[in-house]
């Protein structure tokens, strides 16, 4: 494996890990610590969230993390066992891009859109986007364990 190939990998891992941690942080702790709020508190502390996350940090690691495992994977065809890892990693990656942006994106646009009746706006958001958001947590954590074991296999 060259200098770039591993560098590449490196950085992807890095990315799909912060990932896979913030999409955790709010399984466990963000949603829940929300959902014990009124239906106001919850539903304006979303809104917030989903202002305050479009930011470059995070923009960074959630299109970086598929991009770089894809660029990896390419960097690593013909290689030994840790291509497979790669293939792995980059489909799971890819289907957080596409639960985000199928489920998510939209879910928070209605959110954001859904007026002042707060218990209709968040009996409308809340169950749905946690169960997603944990489909969500399992294939990014995936894609990062797959990239670890590219890692540790080459």
């Amino acid at each position: 494996m060259d200098t770039t190939s591993f560098v590449v990998l490196v950085v992807a891992t890095i990315a799909a890990g912060l990932l896979a941690g913030l999409f955790y942080a709010y399984s466990c702790s963000v949603m829940p610590g929300l959902g014990r709020g009124d239906d106001r508190t919850f539903v304006e502390g979303m809104r917030g969230i989903n202002v305050a996350i479009v930011n470059g940090w995070f923009l960074l690691s959630f299109l970086g993390a598929p991009l770089l495992s894809g660029v990896a994977l390419l960097l690593h065809l013909g290689a030994g066992p840790e291509l497979w890892w790669l293939v792995a990693a980059f489909a799971c990656l890819l289907a957080m891009l596409v639960i985000t942006r199928v489920v998510h994106i939209p879910m928070n646009d209605a959110l954001d859109a859904g007026g002042d009746d707060y218990a209709e706006v968040r009996a409308r958001f809340e169950t749905s986007w946690v169960r997603w958001n944990v489909l969500r947590t399992v294939v990014s954590v995936a894609g990062f364990g797959c990239l670890v074991t590219a890692l540790a296999s080459r």
